[in-house]
């Protein structure tokens, strides 16, 4: 499994993915996972990726996979079961079995089931929804820490992946730092505004003192 850049711990480094999205759209760079919500709320996971892919099953069956045994703790699952609502991919098993081997948490391009267990475990799930019926005989694991494609934003295994109560990121690792560093100035700024606020200065006054208004917007290299 690759390792995370510096900083090792984005969850301990309190990073929102709200300030990580404005640090990738200020880049140029895709990574909002669009459409993937928490079950609960006050939940922040972050850690690298360990991609799963789902397709439909055939003629020659296939299982919807034992790929746990496999990932190291730590890391957040990140299933592509491509966005389907109708059949789910991730239970309570799974949930409890993730939990006890200390996996950050688990992200569903499709939706999810035994949502009471999770939580009763204190698993960390994003999904599309949740949805009772089974995937079992109707889909199956395609690969394994394979690139995987949700909303749009490829994502690769290693890739550090943070969720929380607005959704969830994926940043390759490569930029890690970069991308740390740039939401590290967006967070200053915005505390900034706040302070120069609370002294007496205008909204508009305060962002626009401190340049809140083109914060995201991408810069192109000079």
């Amino acid at each position: 499994m690759t390792r995370l850049p510096h900083p090792a711990s984005p969850c301990a480094s309190g990073f929102s993915t709200a300030s990580l999205s404005d640090a990738l759209d200020s880049l140029g760079l895709p990574g909002s996972l669009h459409g993937l919500t928490p079950l609960g709320a006050g939940r922040q996971i972050a850690g690298p990726v360990f991609t799963v892919s789902y397709e439909p099953v055939d003629g020659t069956g296939g299982t919807v996979g034992d790929f746990l045994d496999d990932v190291p703790a730590g890391a957040v699952v990140l299933i592509d079961n491509g966005g389907r609502t109708d059949c789910t991919v991730w239970g309570g098993i799974m949930s409890r079995t993730a939990h006890e081997r200390g996996i950050a948490g688990t992200v569903v391009n499709g939706v999810c089931r035994d949502v009471a267990t999770a939580v009763q475990a204190g698993y960390p799930i994003w999904s599309a929804g949740r949805f009772m019926r089974t995937g079992k005989d109707r889909v199956r694991v395609a690969a394994v820490q394979s690139p995987v494609t949700v909303a749009g934003v490829v994502v690769h295994p290693g890739d550090v992946l943070v969720a929380d109560d607005d959704g969830a990121v994926a940043v390759p690792a490569a930029r890690w730092v970069e991308v740390s560093g740039i939401a590290r100035r967006i967070d200053q700024v915005e505390d900034a505004v706040v302070a120069a606020v609370s002294a007496g200065a205008s909204l508009a006054e305060a962002r626009a003192a401190h340049g809140y208004h083109s914060l995201q917007t991408r810069k192109d290299p000079a």
